[in-house]
C-alpha cells in the first residue's frame, strides 16, 4: 500500500498538482492515438505547457492588480472575516482536517477515486449520458480538500477509508454532471470549439444561460439588436481601450475613496515619485494588459486540446468532451462582457456585505479575486450572449450577492471560519451548501442520494434533445 501511496504522490505532486503538465499530457495522449509524428506529438505538448502558463501568468497579474485594492477596502472600512477564494479554502480545509487528527493524503486518495469515477462514467455514457472529462488539475486538487472535509465533518464515523471513497465517489460525480450540463451553452458561446467547462461556477452557467433569454422581451431567438458607434465613441469598439475606460470609470473611483496613503503602504508596484492620478491609470490599463496576456494563452492551448481530444474521443473514451477551466471562454463572446461581469459581480458582493454588516451577521466575508472575476466574467459572457446587457446586469449582480451570502451560510454549516477561508465560487455558495444541508440531515443515505440525484440530471437533458445529444463526437 505504501509504495502504491508513494506512486500515486509522485504522479500527484509532478503532474496532476501541476496544470499546465496535466494538460500537456492529456494532448500527447490524443496526439498518439491519432498517430501523429513523434515532432508533432512534442510541438504540441510544448504548445499547450507554455499556453497554460501564459494563461497563468496573465491571470497571476490580474490577481495582483486587484487584490491592492481589495485588501484597500477592508483596511479603509476595517473588515476582518473569512476570505472567499480556493486557495484559501484549500489551505482551510487541509487545516480543518488536521485539526481532527486525519491527514491530508485522505484528499489526494479520493481526488484519484474521483478522477478514475469519471472516466469510467465518461466511458459508460451509453447508459450515464456524460459526456464530459473534467481535466482542469489545480481545481480538483482544491475542491477535493475541501470536499474531503465537508464530508468528514458532517459524518464522523467515515472518517476512514470509507469515508474517502464517498468522498471521491461524491465530487467525481459532481465534475462529470456539472461540466455536462455546460456542454451546450458552451458551444453555443464558443461556436463548436469543442470543449465544455470544468470549474467552480458550472450549474451557474447553465442557470443563467436559461433565465437570460427572459430579458430580451419578446425578441426572436437570434435576433440581435446591431449598435452602432461613431465618433468619438468608436474608440470603444477598441477592447483594449474600453476596457481601461471602464476600470478607469468604477475602479478610479474606489481607489479615489480608498486613497494614496491607503494604497501606498499595500502596493508594492507603485513607484516612488509617481503621482497619484498616474498610478491610477497604470492600474486601471494594466487589467487590459493582464487581460490580453490570459487571451493569448487561451488560444495556444485550447487550439491543442481540443484537436488532441479528437483522439481521445474517437478511440480510448469515445463522444469524451474535455472540461476546462472557465478562462478559456474569455476569448469568446462581447469582448466587454467578462469585464463588466465583473464589475456587476463586485457590486452585487458590496451589497451583500454591506446587508451581513447591516444585520450583524455572526460570520463575515471578504472577496477573493478568483470567484469574484473568473465566476462573474464567465457568467457575463452567457449572459450576454442570451440575454444581452440588461440580463449581464442582472444576473452578475446576483451572483455577487450569492456568492457571499451562500459562502456565509457554507461557513456557518462547516465550521470553517476559525481556519479563515472557504472557496467562494458559485458552485460552493450553491451546490456544495446544499449537499452539505442533506449530509447534515441524512447522513449516509443523504450522500447516497446526492449522487443518485446528480446522476439523474443527465439522463434527463438526453430525454429533451434526444437527436442531437451525441452529435459532438460524430
Amino acid at each position: 500500500m505504501d509504495v502504491v501511496l508513494g506512486i500515486w504522490n509522485a504522479i500527484f505532486n509532478n503532474v496532476i498538482a501541476i496544470p499546465a503538465i496535466f494538460i500537456g499530457l492529456i494532448v500527447v495522449v490524443g496526439y498518439i492515438l491519432m498517430k501523429k509524428k513523434w515532432y508533432e506529438v512534442a510541438a504540441g505538448f510544448i504548445r499547450t505547457v507554455v499556453g497554460y502558463m501564459i494563461l497563468q501568468v496573465g491571470s497571476s497579474q490580474l490577481k495582483a492588480t486587484i487584490t491592492p485594492l481589495l485588501n484597500g477596502i477592508q483596511q479603509k472600512w476595517g473588515i476582518s472575516a473569512a476570505v472567499m477564494d480556493p486557495n484559501i479554502g484549500m489551505a482551510a480545509g487541509q487545516s480543518a482536517l488536521e485539526s481532527i487528527g486525519i491527514t491530508t493524503s485522505f484528499a489526494t486518495i479520493a481526488l484519484l477515486i474521483a478522477f478514475i469515477w469519471n472516466i469510467v462514467l465518461v466511458a459508460l455514457r451509453k447508459y450515464t449520458k456524460i459526456r464530459t472529462l473534467f481535466t482542469t488539475g489545480h481545481i480538483m486538487v482544491q475542491q477535493t480538500a475541501v470536499a474531503t472535509w465537508i464530508v468528514l465533518f458532517l459524518l464522523p464515523p467515515l472518517r476512514n477509508i470509507w469515508g474517502v471513497l464517498l468522498t471521491g465517489i461524491l465530487i467525481g460525480t459532481y465534475w462529470s454532471v456539472f461540466s455536462n450540463l455546460t456542454v451546450e451553452p458552451t458551444q453555443e458561446l464558443t461556436e463548436d470549439s469543442g470543449f465544455a467547462i470544468g470549474h467552480q461556477q458550472m450549474l451557474s452557467i447553465w442557470v443563467v444561460t436559461k433565465i437570460a433569454p427572459l430579458f430580451r422581451g419578446k425578441k426572436k431567438e437570434g435576433e440581435e439588436k446591431q449598435i452602432k458607434l461613431s465618433g468619438a465613441a468608436k474608440v470603444l469598439d477598441d477592447y483594449v481601450v474600453s476596457t481601461t475606460l471602464i476600470m478607469l470609470i468604477f475602479f478610479g473611483v474606489v481607489m479615489v475613496i480608498i486613497g494614496p496613503d491607503i494604497l501606498a503602504e499595500l502596493d508594492t508596484s507603485w513607484s516612488a515619485g509617481v503621482s497619484f492620478g498616474v498610478y491610477i491609470f497604470q492600474k486601471c490599463a494594466s487589467f487590459a494588459v493582464d487581460l490580453v496576456i490570459l487571451k493569448t494563452g487561451i488560444r495556444m492551448f485550447v487550439n491543442e486540446m481540443v484537436e488532441s481530444f479528437n483522439g481521445i474521443s474517437s478511440s480510448a473514451l469515445k463522444g469524451s468532451i474535455p472540461a476546462v477551466d472557465c478562462a478559456a471562454t474569455l476569448s469568446f463572446g462581447n469582448p466587454n462582457a467578462s469585464t463588466l461581469g465583473f464589475l456587476f459581480g463586485a457590486l452585487g458582493q458590496v451589497i451583500a456585505i454591506a446587508g451581513l454588516l447591516i444585520f450583524q451577521s455572526p460570520i463575515m466575508v471578504i472577496p477573493g479575486f478568483v470567484p469574484l472575476f473568473f465566476d462573474n466574467a464567465t457568467l457575463g459572457l452567457y449572459a450576454e450572449m442570451k440575454g444581452g446587457m440588461k440580463a449581464l446586469m442582472a444576473c452578475c449582480t446576483v451572483s455577487g450577492v450569492v456568492q457571499v451570502l451562500g459562502s456565509a451560510a457554507a461557513i456557518g454549516l462547516f465550521q470553517l471560519a476559525a481556519f479563515g477561508g472557504y472557496p467562494g465560487n458559485l458552485d460552493w455558495a450553491t451546490v456544495w451548501l446544499a449537499i452539505g444541508g442533506i449530509l447534515n440531515w441524512l447522513a449516509v443515505p443523504g450522500a447516497i442520494l446526492c449522487i443518485v440525484g446528480m446522476l439523474i440530471i443527465p439522463q434527463l437533458q438526453y430525454r429533451h434533445h434526444k437527436d442531437t445529444y451525441f452529435q459532438m463526437e460524430e
